[in-house]
């Protein structure tokens, strides 16, 4: 029996190299955490990548111009270190990376870049409408990188809690 356990446990991969995707909302605090939490387990390397989207540029591009790029930059790169300093609070360091741009294209540049074994990213659970709506498409992630991906939900997001994000109660109307 315990020459089984110990077999079967060998079918587990061995995450050496982690990439953490770390923009600052809630869904990231809970990748950060989750991949943290994972790293620490298994004496993983571990990176650190906040991504400017220059898509909600393009959305918004007349808001956008109107502000500094260097602050835009700043306020980016000090959400970084926000995150490396929570990593470092669990006893973890990390390499941190910058880059700007679609995240659908950074990541896996910077997963196969890196030579990662597992990407971490948490996940907004949205309504059919709402994915429809902002025209993103997430599942192509899993599609352009070579290696695992945990997609962490944290706690509350539930397909109730995605509904009560995106349909407004009637106190709102």
């Amino acid at each position: 029996m315990i020459e089984q356990e110990s077999a079967r446990g060998n079918d587990m991969p061995t995450f050496h190299r982690i990439l953490l995707c770390y923009d600052g909302t809630r869904e990231g605090q809970h990748a950060l955490a989750d991949g943290a939490s994972l790293a620490g387990e298994l004496n993983a390397e571990v990176h650190l990548l906040s991504v400017l989207n220059s898509s909600s540029w393009v959305q918004g591009a007349d808001i956008i111009s109107a502000v500094p790029l260097d602050l835009v930059n700043e306020s980016a790169k000090s959400l970084l270190d926000e995150g490396r300093q929570k990593l470092a609070a669990r006893g973890i360091r990390a390499s941190v990376h910058f880059a700007v741009g679609d995240p659908l294209e950074q990541i896996p540049r910077f997963a196969n870049e890196l030579k990662v074994d597992l990407v971490v990213v948490g996940h907004r659970r949205t309504t059919g409408l709402a994915r429809w709506w902002s025209g993103r498409n997430d599942g192509l992630l899993l599609d352009r990188v070579s290696c695992s991906v945990l997609v962490t939900m944290g706690p509350g997001s539930g397909v109730q809690a995605a509904l009560d994000e995106t349909v407004p109660s009637a106190e709102h109307l």
